[in-house]
C-alpha cells in the first residue's frame, strides 16, 4: 500500500476517533465512516446494517444507496443465504461476494441489488465485546471483483472503528441507564422524574401529579424475605407501566413512586385515574406459594389548581401522600389547604429540632426516683429540653412529632448520651448518693446496629459502670421481635431494661416472661386513679405482686399526692417519681437535691409548659 494511502488511512481513523471521543453516537459515526470509506475507496458503495438480539438487521447508513434499498433489508433475519450481510452476521465472519448474479446467498436478493448496479459485496460482521455479531460493514462494488490490498485495509479499520463506536454508544446508553433508570424496575428513578418534572414545557400544558406508596413493605420483607419485597415493588411497577407506560411513572426510592398523568386537568378526571390505578394494583400476587395483597395509598394534586411551580405542586403532592398515609391508607386523596397543618407542624418541629440540635440548644432535665420507703433519691430519669431562641425552655411534649423521624431520634439520644453522662460523671465525682440514671430510647435506636457501641464508648470515656445505667423503652419497642437480642446483650453488659408506660400500649402480663425486662414503669393513668377507682387499685395491686414474685421491680409514675405514695408504698411499690417529690430539673438543683442528707421532699424548680413530664 502506498505511503500516501497510509497517511489518508491514519487521518480518516483520528477523524472518527474524534468524533467518538466528542460523543457522536453510534448512528452519526456510522455515517461518517460510510462516507469516508467511500471517499477513500473511489467507486464503492458502503453500507453499516445493525444487528438486534432477535437477529433481525436493521439499516445504519447507507449514504450512496437508495432510501427503498435501506427500506427492504428492515427487518430481515440474518441467515445462511441471507445476502452478503446477513450471512456475514449469521456466521460472525466476512463473506465475500465476486459476483452476486450467480451467488447462491443472493438468489432471493438480486432482483434488488442488481437493479442498482451493484455486482460485487464484501460484508465484514462487527462484534460486541462478547463477540456476538452486532453489526456489519459492507462495501458494494459496480463490478465483478474481489478487493484490493487497500480495500482490505479499509475494511478492518473501518471495523475496528465501528466497534469502538458502537462501544462507546452502549457505555453510554449503560451509563445513562444506570443515572435514569431504577435497577429494579426498569422504571425512571427519582433523578428521571426530577428532569422530567422540572422541564418548563410541563407546566404549559394541564396534568395531575400522583404519589404512590407501597403500604406495609417492611412487613413483607420482615415475614417472607427482601426477595418477596422486591418481587412486590416489581410487581406494582409492572402495573403502573402496563397503565402509564415507561415514561410516565417513576420510582423514587423504596416504596414511593410518582406518576405525571398528561392531560389531566382536574379533579374528577385524576380521582377517575387513581381508581383504576386502585384496582390494577391491588390484584394479588402469588410468589413462593403465598398470596399478597398489595396494597398502595394514592396522593394526587393537579397543575395550576394546587399549585403552578415544580416546588409548590411537588410539596402539596408530598403533604397529600402523608396525609393519607396517616388517615387513609389503601386509598386514594385529593390534595386539600386543609392537611397542610398538622403535616405542617411536623415539619415543623422536625426543622425546629434539627436547629436546636444544631445550635447546641438541646438541655438535659432530670426527674428524680425516689424510695417510697427511705424518702431518698435512688437515681433519675433523663428528660429532653430545648432552650428556645427567646429564652423559653421547651419540654419533650411541644417537639414530640419531630420524634418521627429516625434521624432527628438518633441525633437526640447521642446529643443526651453526651449530656447525661458528663453531669452523672459530675455527681460521683462529688461523691453524691446517686445509683442509676435512666435514659429514653426509641425503636430508632435500637434499629441502629451501633447502639451498644454508642453507649459503651460514652459510658466508657465519662469511666461510669454500664451497671448505672437504666434504658426506658416503650411496648412498641419491646414487642419487635428483632429487637430483643439487642436488648439481651446490653442486659448482659449490666444495662437494666425499664418497661415504660406500662398499660397503655400491647404487652400483656404474659409478655414479661419473654422480655427481656428488670423494671415495670406503671403508667400515671392508674396512679391517678388509685384512690377513686378500685379497679385501678386492684391491677396495681395484681401487677406488684406478680412482678415480685418473678424479680422485677417496680416504678410508679407521676405520683402527685402524698396520699398516692402512702396507698403505693401499702401495696408494695418500692419506687415512685412525680411531682409530689420534684418536677424535671437542671443538674445542678439535682445536684442540691442529692447533697441533702434528710428525706427528700418537694422542690420547685423554675416552671415549665405544659405538664407533659416524659420525653415521648
Amino acid at each position: 500500500m502506498k505511503l500516501e494511502e497510509q497517511l489518508e488511512l491514519s487521518a480518516f481513523q483520528s477523524a472518527i476517533l474524534e468524533a467518538v471521543a466528542t460523543g457522536s453516537d453510534f448512528t452519526a459515526v456510522s455515517d461518517r465512516i460510510c462516507r469516508g470509506a467511500e471517499m477513500l475507496a473511489q467507486g464503492t458503495y458502503c453500507t453499516i446494517v445493525s444487528v438486534d438480539e432477535a437477529g433481525l438487521l436493521h439499516p445504519v447508513s447507507a449514504p450512496s444507496l437508495p432510501d427503498s434499498y435501506s427500506q427492504a433489508l428492515e427487518g430481515l433475519p440474518i441467515g445462511p443465504d441471507t445476502g452478503s450481510c446477513g450471512t456475514a452476521a449469521y456466521l460472525g465472519e466476512p463473506v465475500h461476494t465476486e459476483d452476486i448474479a450467480t451467488d447462491p446467498k443472493w438468489a432471493d436478493y438480486r432482483g434488488l441489488a442488481l437493479p442498482l448496479g451493484l455486482r460485487a459485496c464484501w460484508s465484514t460482521p462487527i462484534k460486541s465485546r462478547d463477540g456476538r455479531p452486532v453489526a456489519t460493514f459492507a462495501f458494494y462494488f459496480r463490478e465483478k471483483r474481489s478487493s484490493t490490498e487497500m480495500e482490505r485495509e479499509l475494511v478492518a479499520r473501518c471495523a475496528h472503528l465501528c466497534t469502538i463506536a458502537y462501544e462507546h454508544t452502549e457505555m453510554t446508553a449503560r451509563n445513562h441507564f444506570l443515572a435514569y433508570r431504577d435497577q429494579l424496575t426498569g422504571l425512571g428513578n427519582r433523578r428521571s422524574f426530577e428532569a422530567a418534572f422540572n422541564a418548563p414545557a410541563l407546566f404549559h400544558d394541564s396534568f395531575g401529579l400522583l404519589m404512590l406508596d407501597i403500604d406495609n413493605l417492611k412487613i413483607v420483607n420482615d415475614s417472607l424475605g427482601h426477595e418477596a419485597g422486591d418481587q412486590l415493588i416489581s410487581a406494582v411497577a409492572r402495573r403502573l407501566k402496563k397503565m402509564f407506560g415507561p415514561d410516565h411513572a417513576f420510582r423514587l426510592g423504596g416504596d414511593e413512586f410518582a406518576i405525571i398523568r398528561h392531560g389531566c386537568g382536574d379533579h374528577e378526571t385524576l380521582e377517575e385515574t387513581a381508581r383504576a390505578l386502585l384496582d390494577l394494583v391491588m390484584a394479588p400476587i402469588v410468589q413462593k406459594g403465598a398470596t399478597i395483597n398489595p396494597s398502595v395509598t394514592l396522593g394526587g394534586v393537579i397543575n395550576g389548581a394546587d399549585g403552578s411551580s415544580p416546588e409548590q405542586l411537588r410539596q402539596n403532592a408530598d403533604l397529600t401522600l402523608y396525609h393519607a398515609k396517616e388517615t387513609r391508607r389503601g386509598g386514594y386523596m385529593r390534595f386539600d389547604p386543609g392537611h397542610k397543618t398538622s403535616i405542617v407542624r411536623r415539619i415543623d418541629q422536625s426543622r425546629q429540632l434539627a436547629e436546636a440540635l444544631n445550635e447546641d440548644r438541646v438541655l438535659a432535665h432530670f426527674q428524680p426516683v425516689v424510695s417510697l420507703e427511705t424518702g431518698r433519691i435512688t437515681g433519675v430519669e433523663a428528660l429532653a429540653r430545648i432552650r428556645q431562641p427567646d429564652g423559653r425552655i421547651a419540654e419533650a411534649g411541644e417537639f414530640l412529632m419531630a420524634f418521627a423521624d429516625p434521624r432527628n431520634a438518633a441525633r437526640l439520644t447521642d446529643r443526651m448520651i453526651d449530656l447525661t453522662t458528663r453531669d452523672f460523671r459530675g455527681w460521683l465525682d462529688e461523691g453524691l448518693p446517686i445509683e442509676h440514671m435512666a435514659l429514653n430510647l426509641t425503636t430508632a435506636d435500637f434499629r441502629a446496629t451501633d447502639l451498644d457501641v454508642r453507649l459503651g464508648d460514652a459510658f466508657g470515656k465519662a469511666g461510669i459502670p454500664l451497671k448505672h445505667l437504666h434504658l426506658e423503652v416503650t411496648e412498641t419497642v419491646m414487642m419487635e421481635n428483632r429487637l430483643v437480642r439487642q436488648m439481651s446483650d446490653l442486659r448482659e453488659r449490666g444495662v437494666r431494661l425499664a418497661l415504660d408506660d406500662f398499660g397503655t400500649g400491647f404487652a400483656s402480663l404474659t409478655h414479661l416472661l419473654s422480655f427481656p425486662v428488670d423494671i415495670i414503669k406503671i403508667d400515671k393513668t392508674f396512679v391517678t386513679r388509685l384512690l377513686s377507682d378500685r379497679p385501678s387499685a386492684a391491677i396495681v395491686q395484681a401487677l406488684i405482686d406478680i412482678a415480685r414474685k418473678i424479680g422485677i421491680d417496680i416504678v410508679a409514675e407521676g405520683v402527685e399526692e402524698t396520699e398516692q405514695a402512702e396507698r403505693l408504698a401499702t401495696l408494695g411499690c418500692h419506687y415512685a417519681q412525680g411531682y409530689l417529690f420534684s418536677r424535671p430539673a437542671d443538674a445542678a438543683t439535682i445536684a442540691r437535691l442529692l447533697r441533702s442528707t434528710l428525706p427528700t421532699g418537694r422542690i420547685d424548680p423554675p416552671e415549665e409548659t405544659g405538664l407533659e413530664d416524659k420525653r415521648a
